[in-house]
């Protein structure tokens, strides 16, 4: 008897005290997303990375353990559709039920058009990019709920995820099937120092909203990773200073959001904004280009072919350096953006 009534007493006790909030289960798409969410996670709990480190986001093959991430997760947050096309469907089929935050739709984001041809004109962004500014008119339509109506994918489903990554030299080959609509919005939208801290108050908030308990934690760790990547900001525009009269070539056109932020100009680009096989044609205008306006550096990226930059370097005198939009060779997590910054801050003023 005397048993039974500890028992009991020990049940109501349990029953009466406040069950403990989870942590919410998040997944990003690619590193940089990933950085800013470990940030406002940081002491919490860990986000799962969708996109392997150093793999192209333009087309991927995911591994089964990425896919059990999405499906797994109550929030995932993405770049968009202009950026990974090829997600959309494992959104839908696997993270069904999760809460999607895309970013390039968020209010506040900075988008900038697709830049034509591979000779870029001299731009200062004006004040028509930055009026295209996050979509604000459409925020009642893109209110980020839009949960899926599939079941989950069978088990099966993951059975194609079993092979290893495409080898992303070969990404040339099957461009095509990932082409984006070069009309609409260049999606490499986190290179711009402002967009990233807009989207930490939107991830804090995201987070707050599904984890109450937790929202002041979210709140702060947010306030300070905007005030390290104004440090960094700060840092990086100063080192940059002597070159911002200097044109240089890039791969692909994934840079404009950064040469906004610190004031430079990339002189053109060997591929599009996809990263696609350009054409002998364009290879031939950038190398005219790279002439004429005496280009110093033409930069590759580990993602993509370095022929193409042989390429176009050949006879030209001209150098080269590695520029990476992903930071393939950082390690992910709560600092990964501000290094991000820095890495490629350096990397130009090095070349």
């Amino acid at each position: 008897m005397i048993r039974t009534i500890l028992f009991s007493a020990a049940s109501t006790l349990g029953l009466a005290a406040p069950a403990l909030a989870e942590v919410p289960r998040v997944a990003a798409d690619i590193t940089p997303v990933h950085g800013l969410v470990a940030r406002v996670m940081q002491g919490l709990g860990e986000p799962a990375l969708v996109v392997a480190p150093g793999a192209s986001p333009h087309g991927y093959s995911m591994r089964p353990s990425e896919a059990r991430a999405l499906e797994q997760a109550d929030l995932v947050f993405w770049l968009g559709e202009p950026l990974t096309p090829w997600l959309k469907v494992p959104l839908e089929q696997l993270a069904g039920t999760a809460h999607r935050i895309e970013l390039l739709e968020a209010k506040g984001t900075q988008v900038l058009p697709f830049r034509e041809g591979a000779r870029f004109e001299a731009h200062a962004h004006d004040e028509d990019h930055e009026e295209h500014d996050a979509h604000s008119d459409h925020d009642e339509e893109h209110d980020h709920d839009a949960h899926a109506d599939e079941d989950h994918a069978e088990e099966e489903g993951h059975e194609g995820h079993e092979d290893e990554h495409d080898d992303h030299d070969d990404h040339d080959d099957h461009a095509d099937e990932h082409a984006h609509d070069h009309e609409g919005a260049d999606p490499h939208a986190w290179l711009l120092p402002e967009n990233a801290q807009v989207w930490l108050d939107l991830i804090a908030a995201e987070l707050a909203e599904h984890d109450p308990e937790n929202a002041a934690t979210y709140m702060a760790n947010a306030d300070a990773g905007k005030q390290e990547i104004a440090a960094t900001v700060a840092t990086v525009s100063a080192s940059l200073e002597p070159f911002r009269a200097k044109e240089f070539v890039v791969f692909h056109d994934a840079y404009q959001y950064f040469e906004k932020g610190f004031g430079l100009n990339a002189a053109g680009a060997i591929s599009i904004g996809d990263a696609s096989k350009p054409s002998p044609a364009r290879i031939a205008e950038v190398r005219d280009v790279v002439a004429d306006l005496n280009v110093t550096c033409v930069f590759s990226e580990p993602q993509f072919n370095p022929g193409l930059v042989a390429t176009v370097l050949d006879g030209t005198g001209a150098g080269t350096a590695v520029l990476d939009p992903l930071g393939a060779k950082l390690t992910p997590g709560a600092e990964f953006y501000p290094a991000l910054l820095q890495d490629i801050g350096t990397a130009i003023a090095n070349c």
